[in-house]
């Protein structure tokens, strides 16, 4: 599926828009940047709680489909206006990534 249906089914908030139409096709979930940088797969959505600009740079690495950003947590403007240059989608959920997880294995 898609990054915009993937939002949308999932009530996601869309902070920054990269490729809404990139596929979604697996999930990853983490937060120490050199673990998710040598783990996550092409095409996964990244859940986190890391929302600065290194965090951009670990998406761009691993080619991830997005970032979602659990439990509201907040987006830096450095890491917003680098998002935009780089083309990152970054979302946004109240949910802490075990249930947002649980709702996206129903999904893939």
């Amino acid at each position: 599926m898609t990054v915009k249906e993937f939002s949308e089914k999932l009530s996601l908030k869309i902070l920054t828009e990269g490729d809404l139409s990139r596929e979604v096709t697996g999930c990853y979930c983490g937060d120490l940047l050199s673990w998710v940088m040598s783990r996550a797969k092409e095409g996964d959505a990244w859940l986190t709680v890391m929302g600065n600009v290194n965090a951009v740079a670990v998406a761009v690495l691993s080619d991830c489909a997005c970032i979602v950003l659990t439990e509201n947590s907040p987006l830096d403007d450095a890491a917003k206006e680098k998002a935009a240059q780089q083309g990152v989608t970054f979302l946004s959920s109240d949910k802490n990534a075990y249930e947002l997880s649980v709702k996206i294995s129903e999904l893939i």
